[in-house]
Formats: structure tokens, C-alpha cells, sequence
């Protein structure tokens, strides 16, 4: 199951889990699935075809286990998912590149022109955590693009 944007699925959905469960929950709700979808638990009278979604269901599960059982990724990836969100809410207006934005020395931050004359300021750690920021003066929107990270 995706997400509605992009093509990363939603983990909380293929654990039939929430955002706002624990970690005791999570764990619970990938341990009840595991086992149910676990290849080395399924019954042999079942088809080939049941059998392979069956295996792809196992192996989605586990990818949402590695990534909301640990809360490093999981919180990188409910950032992620809070602009997913954000964007939908409230529609982006432009696109640049963190390289077209100015570094500000004094001030140490970086800042883009709006077209209302406005400004689209963000200090560097703001744009760890998020990719949105609003126009100081108006309720334009942009995202930043970073670099990949490899």
C-alpha cells in the first residue's frame, strides 16, 4: 500500500498500525503478522501464486518492522511523512535547490526571495528536519531540494 505520494509505502498501514502507537504496539502488530505471513508457517495446500504474495507480504512486514522498530528511522521517516502531509495540506508553490538559496554569515541562515517581496528563511538545521518553508510576509510555501546524501 503507498502512500498517495511518491512511491514509498506506508509502514504504519502494512503493520495496520498508527503513528501514535507505542513501541510495544508496533512490536506487537509486526510479530502477530510475521507470523502469520512467515513462509515457514504457511500451510502447504496453498497455491503458488498465494504462496508468493504471501512471501512479499512477509518480506513488506519486515521492512516496516526495520523501519518503525528503531527510533532513529522512525522518526526520519515520520518527518518524511509530515511533509508528505504538509504538502498536501497546503500546496507548494515553487521548488528550488538548496544551492540557489543565500547564506546569511551574520545572521546564519539561509534565505530566498519570495515574489511578495517577503522572505523564505531557514537556519540549517530546520532543513534537516523538514524541506517546507514559509514566506515570512505571505502564505507561499517553497520546498527545498537537497542534494542526495550517499
Amino acid at each position: 500500500m503507498t502512500s498517495g505520494y511518491g512511491t514509498e509505502p506506508d509502514w504504519y498501514s502494512i503493520l495496520g498500525a498508527h503513528p501514535s502507537d507505542s513501541q510495544a504496539e508496533l512490536r506487537q502488530k509486526y510479530q502477530k503478522l510475521a507470523l502469520l505471513y512467515h513462509p515457514d508457517k504457511r500451510h502447504g495446500d496453498i497455491s503458488p501464486e498465494r504462496d508468493a504474495e504471501g512471501a512479499q507480504k512477509f518480506i513488506e512486514i519486515s521492512r516496516a518492522w526495520t523501519i518503525l522498530g528503531n527510533e532513529e528511522t522512525k522518526h526520519a521517516y515520520d518527518l518524511q511523512r509530515r511533509d508528505r502531509e504538509m504538502t498536501r495540506s497546503f500546496p507548494v508553490d515553487n521548488q528550488i535547490h538548496l544551492e540557489e538559496m543565500i547564506w546569511h554569515e551574520d545572521e546564519e541562515h539561509f534565505y530566498y526571495s519570495c515574489r511578495c517581496g517577503g522572505q523564505y528563511i531557514a537556519i540549517e538545521t530546520d532543513l534537516e528536519q523538514t524541506s517546507l518553508v514559509n514566506c515570512d510576509s505571505c502564505s507561499l510555501i517553497i520546498e527545498v531540494l537537497q542534494a542526495s546524501r550517499s
